[in-house]
C-alpha cells in the first residue's frame, strides 16, 4: 500500500472525531452566538432579532452583577485554602522521612471522585439547619445555645460552599505540585545544602521560584474551573441560599435559559461569562509575565 492510500485511510479513520467535534463542538458556540442576538422562543422556534438589547440587558442587570461578585467570593472562599493545603501536602509528602506516600496521595485524592452533586448534598446535609451535623455536634456538646442557619447568613452561605469546593479540587492540585516539585533536580538541593541553606530557605528560595510554570498553570484552570461553577452552588441548600448568595454567573445563565425560557438572554450571559473569564485569566498571565521579568 502506497502513501496516498494510507493517508487516505488515516482521514477515514479520525473522521469519526472532527464529526462529532464540529456536530457537538464547533456548531453550539456559533449557534448560540446566533441566538444571543434574538429572541428566540424555544416551542414555536420563532427567533427575532433584537440586536444587542440581550446584551445590554445584561449589563444593566443588578442581578447579574451580584452573581458575578457571588462568583469571585466564592472562588477566592475556595482558591486560598485550596492552594495553601495542596501546596504544604505536597511539600511534606515530597519529603524523604514521610511514609506511605501513595496511600496518602490516593486518599487526599478521594473526594475529587465524587460528584459534585453528591458534595453539594453532602454539604447541605453537614450544614444544615437545623438539624445539620455541624449543628448537631456543636449543640449538643454545648458549645453553642441555639443551631446556626447557614442557609439564611449569606456571607456562611458562600463559605460553605468555598469548603466544599476547596475539599473537592485541592487534591487535583497536589498532583501537579508534585509533578513541579519531582521536576527539580536534587543536585540543586544538595548545592544549597553544601553552601549552608537550611529547609525553609531551600523551600523559599529553590522550590517556590521553580514552582512558578506549574502555580500559573494551576492559577489559570482555576480562575476557568472556579468562575464556572454550577453544580455544588445549585445543590447547596437545594439552590435556596438568601438572596441568592450562592447564585453564581453559570446558574444565572441556567436560570435564564431553562428555567424561564430565555435562550436569546441565556446565549448572551454565557458569551459574556466567556469575556470574564477570558479577561481574569489574561490579567493573570500578563501579571505573572510582568512579576517574573523582575
Amino acid at each position: 500500500m502506497n502513501i496516498r492510500r494510507r493517508q487516505k485511510w488515516a482521514y477515514l479513520f479520525i473522521l469519526p472525531f472532527f464529526a462529532s467535534f464540529f456536530t457537538f463542538g464547533i456548531y453550539p458556540i456559533f449557534y448560540s452566538l446566533a441566538i444571543s442576538f434574538n429572541d428566540y422562543a424555544p416551542l414555536s422556534q420563532i427567533s427575532t432579532w433584537v440586536g444587542f438589547s440581550n446584551y445590554s440587558r445584561l449589563i444593566s442587570s443588578d442581578f447579574f452583577w451580584e452573581s458575578v461578585l457571588n462568583t469571585i467570593e466564592i472562588w477566592i472562599m475556595s482558591i486560598v485554602p485550596q492552594l495553601t493545603i495542596a501546596l504544604i501536602l505536597s511539600l511534606i509528602l515530597n519529603e524523604r522521612w514521610v511514609k506511605g506516600k501513595n496511600a496518602l496521595r490516593s486518599i487526599y485524592y478521594f473526594p475529587n471522585l465524587i460528584t459534585p452533586i453528591t458534595i453539594g448534598m453532602l454539604f447541605t446535609l453537614i450544614f444544615g439547619h437545623p438539624g445539620g451535623a455541624i449543628n448537631n455536634l456543636f449543640t449538643g456538646l454545648g458549645l453553642m445555645s441555639e443551631p446556626v442557619n447557614f442557609q439564611d447568613t449569606p456571607w456562611l452561605a458562600k463559605a460553605v460552599g468555598g469548603i466544599a469546593i476547596c475539599w473537592q479540587n485541592f487534591d487535583y492540585n497536589i498532583i501537579f505540585i508534585t509533578a513541579g516539585l519531582h521536576s527539580v533536580s536534587e543536585d540543586v538541593y544538595e548545592a544549597a545544602e553544601v553552601d549552608g541553606a537550611n529547609a525553609f530557605q531551600r523551600t523559599t528560595k529553590i522550590t517556590l521560584p521553580l514552582l512558578r510554570p506549574i502555580m500559573l498553570y494551576i492559577m489559570i484552570t482555576s480562575i476557568i474551573g472556579g468562575l464556572q461553577i454550577f453544580d455544588i452552588p445549585k445543590m447547596l441548600f437545594g439552590g435556596n441560599s438568601l438572596g441568592y448568595s450562592t447564585r453564581t454567573m453559570v446558574l444565572y445563565m441556567y436560570q435564564a435559559a431553562f428555567d424561564n425560557w430565555q435562550f436569546g438572554y441565556g446565549a448572551a450571559t454565557a458569551y459574556t461569562i466567556a469575556m470574564i473569564i477570558g479577561a481574569f485569566s489574561l490579567v493573570t498571565i500578563v501579571y505573572n509575565a510582568t512579576k517574573g521579568k523582575k
